[in-house]
C-alpha cells in the first residue's frame, strides 16, 4: 500500500447521514437518532446529519445552464459542501405510496457531481414492507447519479409498533447487527472508492 493510499485507508470516513421525511409527525429523525447511536462506536466513521426538515429548497429547479435565485443559492452554500465533502451517504426514508417521499427527491435533484463514485446505504421504516420498495426506487436513482449502493440496508417494519417512544427498535440487536452490516459495506466502499478518486478524478 502506497503512503497516499494509506493515509486515505486511515482517514475517517465522512458519512453524510440525509433524513429524507419532512412530514409532520414523523418518525425519521427519531430512526435517524437511533442509527446514529448504532454507529457512535465506531472511532472511522465521521457522521454529519442533513435534515431535510431544515433544508427549504423550491421545487422549482433552474433551467439547464441556469443560476438559483440568491436565496436558494444561500440554502445550497449551507449544505451542498457538505456532500462534496462527504465519502458516503446513508439515507433514511420512509416509505409513502410505495415510494420515497419527495422532499427527498427534489434535494437529491438539486445536486449531481457531489453524489458520484460514492457509496450510498440506506436505513428504511413504514408498514409490512419495512420502506424497501423505497430503498429499491432510490437504487435506480442514485445509480444514474453514478453513485454506488451498497447490497444490504437497514429495514425498520412497522415502526408506529416496532419502535418504542425513544425512537429505538423493540428488537434492537437484530436491528443494531443488520446496522454495523451495512455500514461495513459502506466502509469498505467508502475507503475504497475515496482512493480511487484521489488516484484518478472521477470523469463521469
Amino acid at each position: 500500500m502506497s503512503v497516499t493510499s494509506k493515509e486515505h485507508h486511515d482517514k475517517p470516513l465522512r458519512v453524510a447521514v440525509v433524513v429524507g421525511s419532512v412530514r409532520e409527525g414523523r418518525q425519521g429523525r427519531a430512526v435517524a437518532d437511533w442509527f446514529l447511536g448504532a454507529a457512535a462506536d465506531d472511532p472511522g466513521l465521521d457522521l454529519d446529519v442533513i435534515d431535510l426538515a431544515e433544508v427549504d429548497l423550491p421545487l422549482v429547479l433552474p433551467g439547464w445552464g441556469g443560476a438559483p435565485d440568491p436565496e436558494t443559492a444561500a440554502v445550497l452554500a449551507g449544505v451542498s459542501p457538505r456532500l462534496a465533502a462527504a465519502d458516503a451517504f446513508v439515507v433514511v426514508t420512509p416509505e409513502y405510496n410505495h415510494s420515497f417521499p419527495a422532499s427527498l427527491k427534489n434535494f437529491i435533484d438539486w445536486h449531481h457531481a457531489q453524489w458520484q463514485a460514492k457509496p450510498v446505504g440506506f436505513v428504511s421504516y413504514g408498514g409490512l414492507g419495512g420502506g424497501l420498495r423505497a430503498v429499491e426506487q432510490l437504487r435506480l436513482v442514485f445509480a444514474e447519479l453514478h453513485a454506488t449502493t451498497v447490497r444490504d440496508s437497514v429495514s425498520l417494519h412497522g415502526p408506529w409498533s416496532g419502535l418504542g417512544a425513544d425512537g429505538t427498535p423493540r428488537d434492537a440487536d437484530v436491528c443494531t447487527g443488520a446496522a454495523k452490516g451495512m455500514l461495513g459495506q459502506l466502509a469498505w466502499w467508502g475507503r475504497a472508492l475515496r482512493a480511487a478518486r484521489a488516484e484518478r478524478p472521477y470523469a463521469g
